[in-house]
């Protein structure tokens, strides 16, 4: 029997023999402590993240807050006080649930908000950030250049999305290490070890929401060529009011900071244990757009997604009924050998196509194209350098999240000659 939890402490050294364990003997795995059935095959991923009907993202993320969090202690009494104040959100209207956002609604909600945050991703609007990601990339790799101390997500992977994503929103400059610190709060509180208390979601929420408000008031009175303009100016046509618009600033900054990061960091983590890989890719520039997808296939930035039943249903001759938690497992799903042959080897000539590292469906993530981007930038940069560099330290360390896969540093140091 296998006993598996998706919010137990994981083994993010090597989380896949038990994936393929889960997919051999038990493709539908009800995880008791957690109380959500965990689907890992590649199939039945698909279909689930192609039946938004059956399936759906309205409360699907409540589970992930643990019973001691539901009990609220003078310390997060006093941060939800701070936190309505902070997004002047009514609290008549938060008692029916969290404004809604492109990852937890459903059609036709989620239709009308898909529609206006795909304006800030048009592929116009990308070409026009092409040049702006090399530059960003050319900085950031100045100390391996210089002969520097160089730590790959330190001083490329978490950089270069921070600002990207900063300066397509039009914050200032100065607030772009804010942006990173809300990320990380926000992740380690909602799927990491500070699970335990509302206060660290709630104080970074309010203080992303109450800046991107004071943003969004500027480009009402005076439009600019920026995203927030993109989603508040009427002139576009359809807006987002305030609070929409921070729980769209809240998923911008974790799925697009965190998504790219750890695309970056996890790639380079598995090319430099396989130096004939780096000396092939380089050799041969066109498998650059082939190795991003491989990496994404091959140890997936989010490790799984989630639903919830709108009816009673069967998976995989497994019966599951209405208002069950769902667990997607996409790094299970994306080694899946029924999809992908060899599947636990890279190899960046593969056809990775129909990978899950981006989901699937209606809700294929927003940002997938710029990530792409950013990732093609940093690895023309890179791969050069990877050939005459290995890690500084053995065992990677990880971050703080149970859902999100990706490392906390990636030191690297230069091989003599």
């Amino acid at each position: 029997m296998i006993e598996y939890e998706p919010l137990a402490p994981p083994d993010w050294q090597d989380p896949y023999p038990t994936y393929r364990r889960l997919r051999d003997e038990a493709p539908v795995h009800y995880a008791e402590k957690m109380g959500t059935w965990c689907v890992s095959r590649y199939a039945d991923v698909a279909a689930i993240l192609r039946d938004s009907k059956t399936f759906s993202s309205v409360s699907a993320f409540e589970v992930l807050i643990p019973e001691e969090a539901r009990r609220i202690g003078p310390r997060d009494a006093l941060e939800v006080i701070r936190f309505l104040y902070r997004s002047r959100l009514n609290p008549l209207v938060l008692r029916k649930g969290m404004p809604p956002s492109v990852i937890t609604s459903d059609p036709p909600q989620h239709t009308r908000l898909r529609a206006i945050v795909n304006r800030g991703f048009t592929p116009a609007r990308l070409r026009a950030w092409e040049l702006r990601v090399q530059e960003i990339v050319a900085a950031c790799m100045g100390k391996l250049h210089r002969g520097e101390p160089f730590d790959v997500v330190r001083d490329l992977a978490i950089p270069l999305p921070v600002t990207m994503i900063a300066e397509m929103l039009g914050v200032d400059a100065d607030r772009h290490v804010d942006f990173k610190r809300w990320s990380d709060e926000l992740i380690a509180g909602s799927s990491g070890s500070q699970r335990t208390s509302f206060a660290p979601v709630l104080k970074a929420m309010g203080e992303l929401i109450m800046y991107m408000r004071t943003v969004a008031d500027a480009r009402r009175r005076d439009p600019r060529e920026d995203l927030i303009s993109a989603l508040v100016d009427p002139g576009h046509g359809d807006v987002l009011d305030d609070g929409t618009l921070g729980q769209f600033a809240v998923v911008l900054i974790v799925a697009g900071n965190e998504t790219t990061t750890n695309l970056i960091g996890n790639t380079v983590n598995a090319l430099l244990d396989r130096p004939d890989v780096v000396e092939r890719v380089v050799a041969e520039p066109r498998l650059v757009p082939g190795l991003i997808e491989e990496g994404l296939r091959y140890d997936a930035p989010l490790q799984f997604m989630l639903r919830r039943t709108t009816r009673d249903c069967e998976i995989a001759d497994t019966k599951i009924p209405q208002g069950a938690s769902i667990t997607l497992l996409l790094g299970s799903a994306n080694r899946d050998e029924r999809q992908f042959e060899e599947p636990d080897r890279f190899d960046p000539a593969r056809n990775s196509k129909g990978h899950l590292a981006f989901g699937f469906g209606i809700h294929h993530c927003l940002g997938a194209a710029l990530a792409r981007l950013e990732a093609r930038a940093a690895f023309d940069a890179l791969l050069p350098e990877l050939a005459r560099s290995r890690r500084m330290h053995e065992s990677p360390r990880f971050v703080d999240s149970f859902m999100v896969r990706g490392l906390d540093r990636l030191e690297l140091q230069r091989l003599p000659g």
